[in-house]
């Protein structure tokens, strides 16, 4: 139900392993679609979808899209991934895939396609969902620099059907000379906070969320969204 692509991919690695159909589909509906706390949409709503498969094994592949608003004439982002989620035992999980990420509507957005291979690691206990998340790219954004992603979150369910999630990464440009934010910067840091519940079937949350970055796509904002799964 996130706005996040990284964390989507953690919740349909969750989803392979639970008694629900094989196939399904998850549909969502958000004031703004952000990635690492950065407006994908210029600030505007989004509307995302994916297509699913989770097999007994904990193996799970996928699709997922999202409108873009990258100030020119891309406007569809349409990723792909396969990946596997694995008990270690009764308090540590891993998950770990690869996925593509492809822009189209400009003839020049496939310039900025590229793959991304992801390692996670979830703790359990009586205080929660704690995730040791990591990304890493060879080519971010097609421009052919390196990249990672480091972020550590906890999820707690407060009351009965009402959990917060608090999430801190780093995004880290291993070639500068090759990549950098619009301000100059090789590295910054994203912070979210999230209410999420479930009303009638639809998930629901709220997030606030903020950045190092100084530019108005990466500033403090609030983010809600809506979603819904189905079995196919």
């Amino acid at each position: 139900m996130t706005t996040t692509k990284h964390l989507l991919f953690t919740a349909l690695a969750l989803a392979s392993t639970n008694a629900m159909a094989d196939w399904s589909t998850t549909v969502t509906g958000a004031s703004d679609y952000t990635f690492n706390g950065v407006s994908q949409t210029q600030d505007d709503p989004a509307i995302q979808g994916s297509l699913d498969y989770g097999f007994d094994s904990g193996v799970y592949a996928g699709s997922w899209a999202s409108n873009v608003d990258f100030a020119d004439d891309t406007n569809l982002e349409w990723d792909f991934y396969v990946g596997k989620f694995i008990t270690l035992n009764e308090s540590w999980s891993m998950d770990y895939g690869i996925a593509y990420y492809s822009y189209h509507g400009d003839t020049n957005s496939s310039d900025g396609n590229y793959p991304e291979v992801y390692s996670k690691f979830g703790f359990t206990n009586e205080l929660g969902q704690t995730e040791f998340n990591f990304w890493y790219s060879w080519d971010y954004f097609g421009t052919g620099a390196g990249h990672t992603i480091a972020m550590i979150a906890h999820s707690v369910e407060v009351a009965e059907g009402h959990t917060l999630r608090a999430s801190f990464d780093v995004s880290n440009s291993l070639d500068g000379d090759k990549y950098m934010w619009d301000a100059g910067d090789k590295s910054y840091y994203h912070y979210l906070l999230a209410y999420q519940t479930s009303v009638e079937g639809f998930n629901l949350e709220l997030a606030a969320e903020n950045t190092s970055l100084d530019y108005n796509t990466a500033d403090e904002r609030i983010v809600f969204s809506v979603s819904r799964t189905f079995s196919l």
